[in-house]
């Protein structure tokens, strides 16, 4: 039978599998193995208590907590109840969750601990007449208000006639009911909620499993924000295959659980692939002050290897290839230097990683290359929350490197006019809530979803090219259209630097901040003998070289009026916490423009 929504999926592994093992969760300093059956115990208990505070089909629940495994079990209980899930990012701000909260017309809220609660505590004058409650998952609540319920209290309130409803609940559900309403990052303004259906999400689902994407015998490690499509993708990819889902403690503790839980497959935005390359290339490529003979080749052997890597796909990508002795000597290479790369990297995924998928923003293609050389794959996909996540994803058969890959079956990709990616299919989403005239001005007659994302289609092999956001695009005052995404990643795979952000819209040339990663930026001083603190070693000559090298690289690969003729280097990187980053940790183009309006002023001010 089709399955009529995404609890079907869920229970079917329930019904015919019960005490396999669902999750892995990270308890008392080890893993936990959790069946499906007790996953499905905890939701019920959920489910029951939503019936019992009077929650009624179709009825909004939030959820304001990172991603932990009660996240998924409320999500589920949620869903057994017939309502609807709104996430809130655990970062938001007090105002920020009490507008998502009135804008969705939430019943009930679950947060995660005693920090998430105190946010509703100081917006609940504006919340009570609305919210019936305030559950808290874990820990014990900072008042004695009754407003705010522990978790064990909710639980404690359901009485068999609650649990005996949810049949008939689960009946309720179909493929076109709401599932959730996920409120995008906010970044040129307030959120906006976008409606997917349950059918949207099976539809996503069912083509990531069939595309060999996500198999059933996986392991997959999660960390990504539960707030954000991707995430959310993820988790119904979960329901849909069956496989394990091991939940990751914070990014912060990444390298420890991938070597605990040595998964299959993990998702992650470029940031963190970013990462592990800086950290290989702070291993092979830092000679010591006085270097033997040996370090010396093996220093050239890195760096040769990673040129050819770099002028390899390059060339790849315009249909072309290396020259005869270039070709020889890149495969020596991979077996000499490539190889090992690859098996340290391996062993730091775990030893068992079959793919990485990189989703939120556009990867570097020279880390994309690197990877690809070292025996790893990544494979990199496209979607909007609008498009329920996965709109085109690269396969394992067929990986085209500097492409987010060809549509998924059943979706339609095309370019319009202005180069303005189009998208139609299962995967659109309803509406966005309460908000008729920006659906209206998103969807067109034709039922073209226009992206807002400039692109262009591969005649080769079908596979879709993101060039950049269409608000992003630089016009300089000469008239030239500038994509800075490709830019900054170019800028970005020096692995001292973390961000770097192109500016010079109607200007004369493109200038750029850069923020400094703080971790490399300490490795790199110890490499080179210097000691100090972060300001000290910012202001150190070395280190300004090291950046001004970056630019100068970066700028050989661009046209004139592409290259970055002034920049800055900033004190501090960006942040969630200040406000520079999403969530996802993409830059919030516009807050930087504003919070660092007068350095970028202050490069184009007109000396005499």
């Amino acid at each position: 039978m089709q399955p009529r929504s995404i609890l079907d999926f869920f229970l079917k592994h329930v019904e015919e599998r019960p005490t396999d093992t669902a999750a892995l969760e990270k308890k008392h300093g080890a893993y936990q193995q959790v069946t499906w059956q007790s996953l499905w115990g905890r939701a019920s208990e959920v489910a029951a208590g939503l019936l019992a505070l009077g929650v009624e089909s179709a009825d909004h629940v939030c959820i304001l907590s990172n991603t932990r495994l009660d996240w998924c079990v409320v999500d589920v209980g949620i869903l057994a109840a017939a309502a609807v899930t709104i996430p809130i990012y655990p970062s938001n701000l007090p105002d920020e969750c009490a507008y998502i909260i009135e804008n969705s017309g939430a019943r009930v809220i679950f947060t995660e601990d005693a920090t998430q609660t105190q946010k509703l505590l100081e917006v609940k004058p504006q919340l009570e007449g609305q919210l019936l409650a305030v559950v808290q998952m874990t820990g014990a609540p900072p008042t004695e208000d009754a407003w705010v319920k522990s978790f064990a209290d909710f639980i404690a309130a359901a009485d068999e006639t609650h649990h005996a409803a949810l049949k008939e609940r689960r009946e309720a559900l179909h493929r076109d009911a709401i599932l959730t309403i996920i409120y995008t990052s906010g970044t040129t303004g307030r959120p906006k909620g976008v409606v997917l259906t349950h059918g949207n999400m099976l539809y996503e689902a069912e083509v990531i499993h069939e595309q060999d994407v996500v198999r059933t015998d996986d392991v997959q490690l999660l960390f990504l924000p539960m707030a954000h499509v991707f995430a959310k993708l993820l988790e119904v990819s979960w329901f849909a295959t069956g496989h394990v889902l091991a939940f990751a403690e914070s990014i912060n503790a990444l390298k420890e659980n991938l070597l605990e839980v040595r998964p299959t497959l993990m998702a992650a935005v470029p940031r963190v692939f970013e990462k592990f390359y800086a950290a290989v290339l702070e291993k092979g490529g830092t000679l010591p002050a006085t270097p033997s003979p040996g370090e010396k080749i093996k220093h050239h052997l890195f760096q040769t290897a990673l040129g050819l890597s770099t002028r390899n796909g390059t060339l790849e990508e315009r249909g072309d290839a290396l020259g005869l002795l270039d070709a020889v000597q890149f495969t020596a290479l991979k077996r000499v230097v490539f190889s090992k790369i690859g098996a340290g990297v391996m062993a730091s995924l775990g030893g068992r990683m079959r793919i990485m998928v990189s989703g939120g923003a556009p990867l570097s293609k020279t880390i994309a290359w690197f990877f690809r050389d070292a025996g790893i794959t990544i494979l990199e996909g496209y979607g909007m929350t609008e498009t329920a996540a996965a709109t085109t994803v690269n396969l394992p058969h067929a990986n085209v490197i500097g492409s987010v890959g060809p549509a998924v079956p059943g979706t339609r990709v095309r370019i319009a006019e202005d180069g303005e990616i189009l998208v139609k299919g299962p995967g659109i989403m309803r509406e966005y809530w309460r908000n008729p005239e920006a659906t209206a001005q998103t969807i067109d007659p034709d039922g073209w979803l226009h992206t807002g994302d400039i692109g262009e289609i591969d005649p080769r092999s079908s596979a879709l090219r993101i060039t950049d956001r269409k608000k992003d695009i630089i016009i300089t005052a000469g008239g030239k259209n500038v994509a800075p995404q490709k830019i900054e990643n170019l800028v970005k795979t020096h692995k001292l630097i973390s961000q770097c952000v192109v500016h010079g819209d109607k200007r004369k040339y493109l200038s750029a901040l850069i923020a400094l990663d703080e971790e490399q930026l300490h490795s790199f001083a110890e490499g080179v003998g210097l000691a100090g603190d972060s300001e000290t070693l910012r202001d150190s000559s070395e280190v300004k070289d090291a950046v001004a090298a970056a630019i100068k690289a970066a700028n050989s690969e661009l046209a004139s009026y592409e290259t970055i003729k002034k920049y800055e280097v900033l004190s501090t990187d960006f942040s969630i916490e200040t406000g520079e980053l999403t969530a996802k940790l993409s830059v919030k183009r516009k807050v930087v423009n504003s919070k660092f309006g007068h350095i970028f002023d202050s490069f184009y001010v007109e000396k005499f």
